[in-house]
C-alpha cells in the first residue's frame, strides 16, 4: 500500500488550479474504468468544476444506466468534439491504465497535449507518460483508490448517492463480487459507507449481472457445452469461442464479460482461458486462483498483463494455433508454476 498523502498536496494544487478538467478512461471500458471516471466526475460536480468525459470506444451495456453516463463522449463517434474537449483540457486524469496504448485512437491527441496529465491506477508496472503517477497495485480497483484520495483531498469522507453508486459498480465489478482480486478489509469498510448512502445493492446487482439477453444465456451455454476443453494434467480449462460462435448467438460487446472465470469452479482447475477470435487477432483473457501468476503468463507469451488472478493478452494468429501456442507454452513452464497452479 503506498502513503497517499505524499500526493495529496499536488493533486489537490492541480485540481484546484485548473479550469477544464478531462477525465479519460481505457478503450474497452470495464465497470471499474467508467465507475471511477464516473465517482471523480460527480465529485467535480459537486464542487462546481467544469468537466468532461471521454471513453475511447462503445461503453458495454450493462454500464449505461449509471448516472452521468450519457455525458461520456465517445471518442470513436464523435472524433471532432473529443479532439475539441482535449485541446481545450489544462488537465488529464486517466483512469485504470497504465499504458498509453491503452487510450486507443485518443493516444497521440492525448500524449502532444500541452495539459498536465495524471494517471490514477491500480495495475503493476506503469509506463511513464504523465506528469503524476498514482498507482497503487495493492487496491482492489481504481474505484477504490479514486475515493481514498477524494477523501484526502476533500479532508473529510465525501459521498452522494450517484458518487456510492459509480464506486460500488467500479468495486464489485473488479472483484468479481469479491471472488478475486486486492479486496481487504478496508474495502469492505469503504462498501459499507457506500451502502450508507442508501444505495440500493440488489438493484446494482441485477443490473450489472443480470441484465443479460437470451442470446447471451445460450452463447454461454454452448461455451460451457461445446467450447470448454479442460486440461486436469496442467490444473487448466480453457473455453474458445470464434467469430462463427459469436455470430450464431448475435454477440454484442460485453456479452462474453465473466465467461472465463466459469471454469474455475471445476474441481481441481486452478487456472482459466478465454480465447476470443477477432477480425486480425485473438483475444485472451486469464484467470487463476492461489499464487498463480496469470499477469506474468500473460506477460510472457501474449503481450499482456493484468493482477496476479485476473489478466488478458493478445496473438497475431489463427484461432486453432493460438489454442496450441497456449498448451505449448504452459507445457513446457508447467514445472515454473507447477507449486503455484
Amino acid at each position: 500500500m503506498i502513503d497517499l498523502s505524499k500526493y495529496t498536496k499536488e493533486l489537490s494544487k492541480l485540481f484546484s488550479s485548473s479550469e477544464n478538467i478531462l477525465i479519460i478512461c481505457h478503450i474497452n471500458p470495464d465497470g471499474d474504468s467508467v465507475g471511477a471516471q464516473l465517482a471523480l466526475y460527480h465529485y467535480f460536480k459537486t464542487n462546481n468544476k467544469n468537466v468532461s468525459l471521454i471513453a475511447p470506444n462503445n461503453l458495454q451495456e450493462f454500464l449505461k444506466w449509471m448516472d452521468g453516463a450519457d455525458q461520456i463522449n465517445i471518442f470513436i463517434k464523435d472524433r471532432k468534439k473529443c479532439r475539441k474537449l482535449i485541446d481545450n483540457a489544462d488537465l488529464i486524469l486517466m483512469l485504470d491504465f497504465n499504458q498509453p496504448n491503452r487510450l486507443g485512437e485518443a493516444e497521440d491527441l492525448i500524449m502532444e497535449s500541452k495539459a498536465k496529465k495524471v494517471i490514477i491506477d491500480h495495475h503493476l508496472d506503469p509506463v511513464n507518460f504523465a506528469d503524476l503517477i498514482i498507482s497503487d497495485p495493492g487496491k482492489c480497483s481504481t474505484s477504490e483508490l479514486v475515493h481514498e484520495l477524494v477523501c484526502e483531498i476533500n479532508g473529510k469522507t465525501f459521498m452522494s448517492r450517484s458518487y456510492a453508486e459509480a464506486l460500488y459498480v467500479g468495486i464489485i465489478t473488479d472483484t468479481g463480487n469479491f471472488e478475486h482480486g486486492a479486496y481487504s478489509s478496508k474495502t469492505f469498510r469503504i462498501v459499507a459507507d457506500l451502502l450508507d448512502t442508501g444505495i440500493i445493492k440488489e438493484k446494482i446487482i441485477n443490473l450489472i449481472y443480470n441484465n443479460f439477453s437470451s442470446d447471451r444465456i445460450r452463447l454461454q451455454g454452448f461455451a460451457l457445452n461445446q467450447r470448454m476443453v479442460v486440461l486436469p494434467e496442467l490444473k487448466t480449462a480453457y473455453i474458445y469461442l470464434s467469430k462463427v460462435d459469436l455470430k450464431e448467438y448475435n454477440h454484442v460487446k460485453g456479452d462474453t464479460e465473466g465467461f472465463v472465470n466459469m471454469p474455475l469452479s471445476i474441481k481441481g482447475i486452478n487456472f482459466s482461458a478465454l480465447f476470443i477470435e477477432k477480425d486480425n487477432f485473438i483475444k485472451l483473457s486469464f484467470r487463476s486462483k492461489g499464487q498463480f501468476p496469470s499477469n506474468e503468463f500473460a506477460s510472457l507469451y501474449f503481450s499482456g498483463g493484468g493482477h496476479l488472478n485476473a489478466s488478458g493478452g493478445e496473438y497475431v494468429d489463427t484461432l486453432d494455433n493460438t489454442i496450441a501456442y497456449f498448451i505449448k507454452v504452459l507445457k513446457e513452464n508447467f514445472w515454473r508454476f507447477e507449486n503455484q497452479i
